[in-house]
């Protein structure tokens, strides 16, 4: 296989047009690792290539899972396998491009082998979820397993439902099965590593000039389109950057411009977020400004 090539970077950082331009180097696959790009129904307020890039290069584990399956980690790294084995036939490059720290550190680190959850304890868990709220949810967490609690946030439901699903299905904490090493799928040594940021005024400028263009280009109505799916409003697309804001337009609890400097809002909370742990997890990486 051809020297992988792993781009990391923040919202609205120009690490997507990096890794095109690197792509053009050699013949290349570029292949997503942005947890929220993966959805079918939210190609514009993702920002997902547009068709004229993905005819610059071929690209992979975009826009594939309905917005109404919870995508997780360790599918993507099953997904990512696929995928290089067809890119090693066909002698393409990988180029992995994305802003999920976690698909990074699953490809790099492997993953804990948890054993499987079964699906009666999936429901109950979920039901609870529903009718508890994030907070209540978390509330039980905290009474059952407070190593977990203190580790995720209440505004998380997802990571706390599927902490209590792992802990009543095996017995053990989710903080137990996550000590046991799991088996990478890239040695890190044998990749190109790069994280491509720039300060953070001028990310923070990008998101909100790339915001207006994606509400221009049909964000609402797309928001609005997956709204009328009726999904349950805890799955990861439904807490997609912008949707709960626009969501509310919808439902007419909000006003436009007031819900887009909300969205606008919370996209720079989530960049800091971002280049926060990008810089205490990725030390051995290159550094690069973008495209």
């Amino acid at each position: 296989m051809l020297r992988p090539l792993l781009v990391a970077g923040p919202t609205a950082s120009g690490k997507s047009a990096y890794a095109l331009a690197r792509a053009a180097e050699v013949p290349s696959v570029i292949i997503n690792a942005d947890s929220m790009q993966v959805y079918r129904e939210l190609r514009v307020l993702t920002a997902r290539p547009t068709a004229e890039e993905e005819a610059l290069a071929p690209h992979a584990l975009y826009g594939f899972v309905p917005a109404a399956e919870a995508y997780s980690a360790g599918r993507y790294v099953r997904d990512v396998a696929g995928v290089l084995a067809r890119a090693d036939a066909e002698g393409r490059r990988p180029v992995i491009v994305g802003g999920t720290g976690l698909y990074f550190m699953a490809l790099l680190q492997g993953l804990s082998p948890v054993p499987p959850v079964p699906e009666d304890v999936r429901t109950y868990w979920r039901g609870e979820a529903a009718r508890l709220g994030a907070e209540g949810l978390h509330a039980v967490l905290a009474v059952r397993d407070p190593v977990m609690a203190e580790r995720l946030r209440p505004s998380d439901p997802q990571r706390v439902t599927r902490a209590l699903e792992v802990l009543e299905a095996t017995g053990q904490s989710l903080s137990r099965w996550q000590q046991v090493a799991g088996e990478p799928l890239f040695d890190a040594a044998a990749c190109e590593r790069v994280v491509v940021l720039p300060e953070r005024e001028a990310i923070y400028a990008r998101a909100d000039l790339r915001f207006d263009t994606m509400m221009a280009q049909g964000a609402l109505a797309e928001v609005m389109a997956l709204g009328a799916l009726g999904l349950d409003p805890a799955l990861p697309a439904m807490r997609a950057l912008g949707v709960p804001q626009l969501l509310a337009v919808g439902r007419g609890e909000a006003g436009l411009a007031d819900a887009v400097s909300e969205a606008k809002a919370e996209t720079r909370r989530y960049i800091k977020r971002q280049m926060t742990w990008l810089k205490r997890n990725m030390i051995a990486w290159v550094y690069a400004s973008s495209q």
